[in-house]
């Protein structure tokens, strides 16, 4: 059976820490990709910046081969890095072991991954890849992902129950669709990529607790 589980690392050094030592108050969404050849996120959104021209230049760490900023639009930026996947950290545990990085997001002092595998067992090889190399993070949520029976059970957070809804009531589903992504979110009075982001991890739920079976 496919499981889900939450990992929190609020210490260690994890490459990407680095960013908030020159942006301490931003926001970092690794923008996911499906792993081939160790090639794994090669891209992540910084949210949260004030002022225009935003530079990598200065970030420094083992694990960050080179960073560039690729699109710079209203304080969201986009930024390719190539990793060094020399320096062991929770993504090496990810190619090591068969587990699926599902997203990340960080901010100063914390960050937060949602992986996935085909069962519990892939789930405590990663715990035990990290323990190994002194890796800290702790598991905070772990589910099945199996068929739920009743509408309030398909384990949608409130935020992405409402972005859901305000899309759907909006025609954002509809064909032709009659609302933007950007109209949808200055409803709700939040960015595109939160609204984004919201959209895909809330289908993604409704998805695995509707329609996904456990021999799936």
């Amino acid at each position: 059976m496919a499981i889900e589980a939450t990992f929190v690392a609020t210490e260690g050094e994890f490459p990407l820490a680095e960013v908030f030592s020159k942006f301490p108050t931003s926001r970092i969404e690794l923008d996911r990709v499906v792993p081939t050849n160790e090639v794994i996120i090669p891209y992540f959104w910084l949210h949260s910046l004030d002022g225009d021209g935003i530079e990598m230049s200065g970030i420094e760490h083992p694990g960050i081969a080179a960073l560039s900023v690729i699109d710079d639009v209203d304080g969201e930026v986009l930024v390719r890095i190539d990793w060094d996947f020399d320096y062991e950290s929770i993504l090496t545990g990810i190619l090591e072991t068969d587990v699926e990085l599902v997203s990340a997001i960080g901010q100063e002092g914390k960050w937060t991954f949602e992986l996935r595998a085909d069962d519990q067992g892939a789930v405590s090889e990663f715990q035990a890849y990290c323990t190994d190399r002194e890796i800290p993070v702790e598991l905070v949520e772990l589910h099945a992902l199996s068929p739920m029976h009743s509408g309030d059970e398909y384990d949608l957070t409130e935020a992405q129950r409402e972005a859901l809804t305000v899309a759907y009531s909006s025609g954002y589903y509809d064909s032709p669709r009659t609302a933007s992504q950007e109209e949808v979110a200055e409803e709700l009075g939040i960015t595109r990529q939160s609204l984004a982001s919201r959209l895909q991890r809330g289908t993604r739920r409704l998805i695995a607790s509707t329609l996904v079976r456990p021999t799936e």
